[in-house]
């Protein structure tokens, strides 16, 4: 397995859905739905994501995201 430089920038839906605290199929569901700019990769189409993506989604959704990110917690 390809380990790449930690300090890459971009993001795994799995690392962006573990630092907000939610399911990875809410991160698929965000970026399917646009809400949250993904750069498909390879013949699969793995989604990467830049964490400045992540926090303008983050800033933009204001008070909505941070609900979001709230309920899936719960």
């Amino acid at each position: 397995m390809k380990t790449r430089p930690k300090n890459s920038g971009m993001l795994t839906t799995t690392e962006v859905a573990h630092s907000l605290h939610v399911h990875p199929n809410t991160v698929r569901h965000w970026a399917n739905k646009g809400s949250v700019h993904a750069y498909r990769l390879g013949t699969r189409g793995d989604r990467r994501f830049k964490r400045e993506d992540v926090d303008d989604f983050l800033q933009g959704n204001g008070a909505q995201s941070r609900e979001v990110v709230e309920a899936g917690k719960a």
